[in-house]
């Protein structure tokens, strides 16, 4: 029964499935294919997936095609890459699979949200792990921003999870932008969100969209509906297993 284990809403973002690279790292998934199978007597768990723009431009480099400018026309070419890669990855680990495409528009109707949660929650209770990514195709506004953070809160929300963890290519929140500044402090704890606002200093990135003020707007929604929520660094190797046993630094927002 999916009530006998914790529930952990797991987001991978571009830059910690690409490993850093301009395309998908098939390692980087058997890296958490491998760890799923750790956890799963423990923890149900979400995937909330982005990386399929990432896909879809491998996919047309390999191939020698014209880039598609549209966002959307790339998302549509690669969502369903994408999930060939999991499904192919995960079965080699006997983990099942499926895939959820939602919008905002599926958690502010009171009927969507419902049958969003019966999904999931029927998808977990038979042992699949639900996938879940933004619908690019019709979402234009969630491309621009870049929001499977929020997205995943949104979901974590919705399902009353008792952990949210934001993979990242950052071991979590700084006093100050570590990349630019050698003195930044590591912060492993955040009890307050408005002055953890007061130290973002975003740096670009050209396949996620996602930056720290997005997690930090995930830590609000999460806020809303008691979740805890943490931010590690998806880029090493074991860092679900790893963050879950005390291992390695992250930062936890207990809000």
């Amino acid at each position: 029964m999916v009530e006998e284990k914790k529930l952990l809403v797991l987001k991978l973002g571009s830059s910690t499935l690409t490993a850093e690279t301009n395309r998908i790292s098939r390692g980087k998934i058997e890296d958490i294919a491998r760890q799923l199978t750790q956890l799963q007597d423990t923890y149900n768990i979400v995937l909330v997936s982005s990386g399929a723009i990432a896909v879809a431009s491998h996919f047309i480099e390999v191939n020698n095609w014209q880039a598609l400018e549209s966002r959307q026309s790339m998302a549509a070419i690669g969502q369903p890459l994408l999930m060939q890669i999991y499904q192919e990855i995960f079965r080699d680990f006997g983990i099942r699979s499926a895939q959820c495409l939602l919008t905002y528009r599926d958690f502010s109707n009171p009927v969507a949200e419902h049958n969003t949660r019966k999904t999931l929650t029927d998808l977990l209770a038979n042992g699949y792990i639900p996938i879940v990514n933004e619908n690019d195709t019709v979402a234009t506004e969630e491309l621009e921003f870049g929001d499977n953070d929020k997205l995943s809160a949104f979901v974590a929300g919705l399902l009353g999870a008792d952990i949210l963890v934001l993979a990242s290519d950052i071991d979590g929140l700084f006093s100050s932008n570590p990349h630019t500044d050698s003195k930044a402090e590591f912060i492993s704890e955040v009890t307050d969100l408005v002055t953890a606002n007061g130290l973002v200093d975003e740096r670009q990135s050209e396949l996620g969209t996602g930056g720290m003020t997005s997690k930090l707007q995930a830590a609000e929604i999460c806020q809303q509906h008691a979740v805890e929520m943490w931010i590690v660094n998806g880029g090493r190797e074991g860092f679900l297993t790893n963050v879950i046993n005390g291992k390695v630094r992250f930062t936890r927002f207990i809000l």
